[in-house]
């Protein structure tokens, strides 16, 4: 799954980026050049929303780009694209919860012939219903 937050960059005097994603409270970071200063904002926002999932917290919704007041010149917003998915695949809790669940025979049958993965499925399945339902 993925999600779209803005994010505000700032060049600084001294030279590099410094970055606040204002939805996600405390979300700041910084970088020598644009491309690392993109980088390191994604990778902050993603650590904070995979903290917040998995403290259960609700996540904040993203605000339009165009409600995000520029203070100076030297400022500029822009949007960052957030892979939940491949970022908890690599810094997620590892553990792991069986569960038991039924399906209908011909919907396994067609599942398994195009190989489908039921634990990924599931589990991009749930975290979207849980962000939907946070949003309502």
């Amino acid at each position: 799954m993925k999600l779209v937050y803005p994010a505000r960059f700032y060049k600084e005097k001294e030279g590099g980026y410094s970055v606040e994603v204002p939805d996600l409270r405390g979300c700041i970071t910084q970088a020598d050049t644009l491309e690392e200063a993109i980088e390191m904002a994604e990778d902050a926002a993603l650590g904070w929303i995979l903290t917040a999932i998995e403290d259960d917290e609700e996540l904040p919704v993203a605000s339009k780009i165009e409600d995000i007041k520029l203070q100076n010149k030297n400022e500029f917003v822009s949007l960052l694209l957030l892979d939940i998915d491949k970022y908890t695949e690599k810094y997620g809790n590892r553990k792991s919860v069986k569960k038991t669940l039924t399906i209908p025979t011909w919907l396994n049958h067609r599942a398994e012939k195009i190989g489908v993965n039921f634990s990924k499925t599931l589990q991009e399945a749930l975290l979207n219903k849980i962000i939907k339902y946070q949003r309502k």
